[in-house]
């Protein structure tokens, strides 16, 4: 596939990462049949983001995974589809009071057998908040939260709370924490999703370096401001 960019230049694109192909991330990637149904409410600007969009990294190793774009999520065809489908038990990945955790008994007979079918909103915390508002039919069902504290290595994201992860970390603490209560096989290996993740953040950052010593022309209209290079984690 080709796209022209600003400069009229060609570039081949990866159809599954929509990467570049001298950057394609799936070589570091590999299905996790997991047994969980991923269904990632992409907000518009967040399908902008195509080189550090975790959504759409964590969608290459997740099968069965579907990614829907808008903010309104009431009458989505393919949502209420999935939703209404008895073969599903759908969760809420969001924070709540009231939100079923891998340390409350009884979310394993809940679910009574049932596919898992995890909604998981993909934005900023900010328009997450818009979408839930405007998107009565999934903030009305039944919330799923973490056990444990976690925190992000998503180094070069500020996000608003230490405890905020991104999609991509989120399932695999998702599928971590599943596999604690026997719902997810402890045989299967969600590492895959950490692989690629720290594949981008690493790329990125040298990315950012090249372009703070020259070897990049600036690409946003505030690169200008960021001049000091960034360490480049060791994972």
């Amino acid at each position: 596939m080709k796209i022209q960019d600003d400069n009229e230049n060609y570039r081949q694109l990866c159809f599954k990462c929509m990467r570049p192909i001298s950057s394609c991330y799936c070589k570091y990637t590999a299905p996790i049949n997991c047994g969980i149904k991923f269904v990632f409410l992409m907000h518009p600007k967040e399908a902008k983001k195509q080189r550090t969009g975790t959504g759409r990294l964590a969608s290459l190793c997740l099968p069965e995974s579907e990614i829907l774009m808008g903010i309104d999520f009431t009458k989505n065809k393919r949502l209420e589809e999935l939703l209404n489908d008895p073969q599903y038990y759908p969760v809420l990945l969001y924070p709540s009071p009231d939100a079923w955790t891998c340390s409350k008994e009884g979310f394993k007979e809940t679910i009574q057998g049932k596919k898992l079918l995890a909604i998981i909103v993909d934005s900023t915390w900010f328009c997450s908040k818009k979408i839930l508002r405007f998107s009565t039919n999934i903030n009305s069902l039944p919330k799923f939260s973490f056990t444990g504290n976690y925190k992000s290595i998503f180094t070069f994201k500020h996000e608003p709370q230490e405890y905020c992860v991104s999609t991509i970390e989120t399932c695999y603490y998702l599928i971590k924490e599943l596999q604690l209560t026997g719902i997810v096989n402890k045989e299967i290996s969600p590492e895959p999703l950490m692989t690629v993740f720290k594949q981008m953040i690493k790329f990125q950052l040298q990315k950012e370096n090249d372009r703070i010593e020259g070897k990049l022309p600036n690409s946003h209209a505030k690169d200008w401001k960021y001049t000091r290079k960034k360490e480049i984690p060791n994972f």
